[in-house]
């Protein structure tokens, strides 16, 4: 089939993720392939809602066929959003129409996703669209609950750095809270300690409720502290899901409020000093029940975004940059493109919303789980067990708090049905 009238055109939307490259270059090389003009649009939608058409190149197979190889994006990225209202949109889809674009695909997390289908559904066919996840948060719902692309990359790179912290804490005899990349969902966190070993770590989705107490998680991280002094170790790495920040009522954690946003309306978490208040507020728990510790925050985030992809994602995106060429030139529009048992799996903005909100459906950390219970169970953390004899006796010597205070101290962070369950699980 060949379609030499036709032009394909591919943007990328939100945070760089590994393996962008990959769909960039398999959709370029496939469109190609059956005769369409390939357009790459630069800076996502940031030019196009001005009605400006001037960041475009042509690609063509040789501009392509290495470069998912490389982490980043070659046609870079940005956090337009398309939507945010009807003069932008009406802008970028003019803008599209004068560049002659027949087909596009948009690279990115669910904000991408939900501006590509609102270019669809006003073209009415006119253009096809068709969106590749991408988010190293893992928090889009996949079928059969794959990885998105970026995540498995993100993962590893993030593994390496805290095994490193992990060192460094075991030789300087000091802690580190890693904060981590996850705007809802804490499953980078998660993954990152339970491959690395780190000593535990702390995601939203162990806390019930709309908001999470700071105390609740201050605690948590320091009876990991005083746990680990009981078994004659003065060191470890928390590994803490910087969505927290998000649930943690603005008045413990004033930053949320002043904290720029980005075009979609979320705050940049990278601005919440997360680290810095869990710090303060660690180190001053810890002087209060009479513990001597450094507490060290750092930040794993950035570090993860651009990284050459590993071979998994190397793969994956290949095959969906592919697989979105071929929906589109087999008639389809409006769906994100994924892979459920090495098949490309078509699936509709309908089938991801949430009817509550009105947005696509967040992919949470299922903590009733096995793949859970696993990288619980070697945590090193406080558990009900712990406030039983003659456990309670042996942590509460490693402070200043007689055996009834600690229990009464710690005993309110597994008083919660689910809190309870996630902590021993």
């Amino acid at each position: 089939m060949m379609n030499g009238d036709e032009t394909l055109a591919i943007l990328v939307g939100g945070g760089p993720a590994p393996g962008i490259n990959g769909v960039i270059a398999s959709a370029t090389i496939e469109a190609r392939n059956h005769g369409l003009r390939v357009l790459g649009i630069a800076q996502g939608y940031r030019h196009l809602v001005k009605g400006d058409t001037s960041h475009v190149r042509e690609l063509d197979v040789d501009d392509v066929s290495r470069i998912h190889f490389a982490g980043g994006s070659m046609l870079r990225t940005s956090r337009t959003n398309p939507a945010a209202d009807p003069e932008s949109l009406r802008k970028c889809i003019r803008a599209l129409t004068m560049l002659g674009v027949r087909y596009l695909i948009t690279i990115g997390g669910d904000d991408t996703t939900y501006g590509a289908t609102r270019i669809a559904a006003e073209t009415k066919g006119r253009i096809g669209v068709a969106t590749v996840p991408k988010t190293i948060d893992n928090d889009l719902p996949l079928p059969d609950n794959a990885p998105t692309f970026g995540f498995e990359t993100a993962r590893s790179v993030g593994t390496a750095i805290v095994e490193n912290l992990m060192e460094d804490a075991r030789t300087t005899s000091r802690w580190y809270l890693a904060i981590t990349m996850g705007r809802k969902s804490g499953a980078l966190a998660l993954g990152i300690c339970k491959a690395a070993g780190a000593t535990l770590a702390v995601i939203p989705e162990e806390f019930p409720g709309e908001r999470i107490a700071l105390d609740d998680i201050v605690d948590t991280v320091v009876g990991a502290v005083v746990k680990r002094l009981a078994y004659g170790q003065d060191h470890g790495v928390a590994v803490i899901a910087e969505g927290l920040a998000e649930r943690i009522a603005p008045k413990e954690l004033a930053a949320v409020t002043t904290a720029a946003r980005d075009a979609y309306g979320h705050v940049r978490l990278a601005d919440v000093p997360l680290g810095s208040v869990l710090r303060d507020a660690v180190r001053e728990r810890l002087t209060e029940i009479g513990i001597e510790a450094t507490v060290v925050p750092k930040d794993i985030g950035y570090e993860l975004r651009s990284a050459k992809p590993i071979p998994f994602d190397a793969e994956y995106t290949r095959t969906l940059g592919y697989g979105a060429v071929r929906y589109l030139l087999g008639g389809g529009s409006g769906a994100l493109i994924a892979l459920a048992g090495g098949r490309i799996v078509p699936v509709t903005l309908d089938e991801m919303l949430d009817p509550a909100t009105g947005r696509i459906r967040v992919r949470m950390v299922d903590v009733t789980t096995e793949s859970y219970e696993v990288a619980r169970k070697y945590m090193i953390r406080l558990d009900e067990h712990d406030l039983t004899e003659p456990r309670l006796s042996r942590l509460s010597a490693q402070t200043n708090l007689d055996p009834d205070t600690f229990e009464a101290r710690f005993a309110r962070l597994f008083s919660a049905p689910a809190r309870g369950a996630a902590a021993t699980a």
